[in-house]
């Protein structure tokens, strides 16, 4: 499947979705002025990516399909379309299907920390934090 990739911008953060890496990464900052047209795509892209692994997944246990988050900031309206990515992977680790998500954070931002929380309880998903040291 063709990859996915949006550069950085002040407002809007790097997207990589790339499966014939096992690359998958969404990083920086997400406060578009167009969150729908940011995330839109990402969410078609999904939808179809998901209908691939279905018919042949390649994930395994030791080679899981793993999403990075590293996000510095998002806002409320950049949240639906994350819970909505989370959303797709929970179906397919409901599938058995196994799914890891790292969320990165700075250590002292104990806010993202608990935003990711947040997103994994109303995902109903596990994510490992990963915090950075400054």
């Amino acid at each position: 499947m063709k990859s996915y990739i949006h550069k950085a911008t002040d407002l809007t953060p790097e997207i990589i979705l790339a499966p014939d890496e096992n690359r998958f990464v969404i990083a920086g900052k997400s406060a578009p002025e167009d969150v729908r047209g940011l995330y839109y795509p990402v969410i078609e892209w999904m939808e179809v990516f998901v209908a691939e692994v279905r018919k042949g997944n390649k994930y395994t246990d030791s080679n899981p399909l793993r999403l990075k988050f590293d996000l510095e900031y998002f806002n409320s309206s950049s949240a639906k379309f994350l819970f909505d990515i989370f959303a797709h992977l929970r179906d397919l680790n409901n599938e058995g299907i196994p799914v890891d998500i790292e969320w990165h954070y700075d250590e002292e931002d104990t806010d993202l920390r608990e935003a990711g929380e947040d997103l994994a309880l109303l995902a109903e998903m596990q994510f490992r934090y990963c915090p950075k040291t400054r």
